[in-house]
């Protein structure tokens, strides 16, 4: 019997278009630890499809080979961002900024738990890094969005 979804995958799996996927891999295993998994070159040499890991995780992306299909640089504005946790936050900004990513926000605790920042990849798709640091109630949470609220 055939597995659903095949064996390896997560059920939701974020999917990336690209103007430049070659680059935009290249990116994504240097500055975020993942390594390429698969990749399926069109007949224009092109990348048509990739999947990237880190742990168990898998991270998809592709040129855009389709009509209606754009690379993240080709928008206008950003519409999403990916959320990745690791292990030890301050190392891995430390390693980001060594290769040069561009560096939206610098490493902050949040009210939440968890220390994060924020970088953009070469096309401009933000890449949250998160690593959770303290577990948070609910009410906590409510409370410290009220405080902000006030200031």
């Amino acid at each position: 019997m055939v597995q659903n979804p095949p064996e390896g995958n997560q059920r939701i799996i974020p999917y990336l278009n690209y103007s430049d996927p070659r680059a935009a891999i290249k990116f994504i295993c240097n500055t975020f630890g993942f390594s390429v998994a698969f990749t399926l070159e069109g007949p224009d040499g092109e990348i048509a499809h990739a999947e990237l890991r880190r742990d168990n995780e898998t991270v998809m992306l592709s040129g855009p080979f389709a009509p209606g299909l754009s690379g993240a640089g080709d928008l206008s504005a950003r519409h999403a961002s990916i959320c990745l946790y690791v292990d030890d936050l301050d190392a891995h900004y430390e390693a980001a900024r060594a290769v040069g990513a561009e560096i939206a926000q610098e490493p902050m605790d949040q009210f939440y738990g968890d220390r994060t920042y924020r970088v953009n990849d070469p096309e401009g798709v933000g890449w949250e890094i998160h690593q959770h640091v303290r577990d948070v109630s609910p009410e906590e949470m409510m409370a410290a969005l009220e405080a902000m609220g006030d200031g």
